[in-house]
Order: C-alpha cells, then structure tokens, then sequence
C-alpha cells in the first residue's frame, strides 16, 4: 500500500497585522504561505481554519489566548528546496524555524511539519 501524495507544511497562527510582511519575507527564501481558510485544497477552508484554531488554542490551555483572531496557515516549501523524492534537507527545516522565530510574538507553531493534499502553484510561478 502506498501512501497518496502530500506536501510537508508548517501550520503556523499568524497574526494578521504581520501575514503580509511575513509572505513576503519566506517568499524571499522560496516558502509559500498559503491561508487555510483559502487554500485550493480545502472543501471548506473557513470552517477548517476556525476548528483547527479552536482545537489548537485549546490544547495550549491559555498560553496563546492572544492567537484567538489570528490566521492559522500553512507554509510549504518551493521548488529549490526539493530534490526528487528525497526528504526536504535539513537546512529548509531550520531556515524556516529562523525565519519564524523573527516574529517572535506574532506568530504561534510547533517545530513540526505536517503533511497535506499538494498544494498547486499557478503556472509560472514555479519555474
């Protein structure tokens, strides 16, 4: 059995006066942020981005409170970072991670990825 193709993601909640800025910086180190709520892959992303951060604030029990109106996203990796069908390398984790870590408080992840529905990036823009 195979598993059905996926795309390694960072969900990440992203407060709203920084999503901008911060597409434009990952941009810059070819990362995608792709908002749940209109993501081509969700059926129905708003109600997706509202349970995942519901479930997401609940389960830190308070400590991200602040994150209640904030913008749940998935960042993928662009095409330099892939090579074949091997795993993303390590240096695409960790660039990232420091790249979040710039915005300190206006942005609330877990150092894990996940894995989603590939996300289609419009001709031309992937090289």
């Amino acid at each position: 059995m195979t598993r059905p193709p996926h795309e390694n993601v960072a969900t990440v909640l992203v407060d709203p006066a920084v999503l901008a800025e911060l597409e434009v910086a990952l941009m810059h180190h070819d990362l995608r942020v792709w908002p749940m709520a209109t993501a081509p892959i969700c059926a129905d992303g708003p109600r997706q981005a509202v349970q995942y951060r519901r479930r997401t604030l609940v389960a830190k029990r308070g400590a991200w409170d602040d994150a209640e109106h904030w913008v749940p996203v998935w960042v993928s990796f662009g095409a330099s970072w892939r090579h074949g069908d091997d795993p993303l390398p390590w240096a695409a984790h960790r660039t990232l991670w420091q790249a979040l870590e710039h915005y300190g408080t206006q942005v609330r992840y877990r150092k894990c990825l996940g894995g989603v529905s590939p996300l289609p990036v419009p001709v031309g823009l992937d090289g």
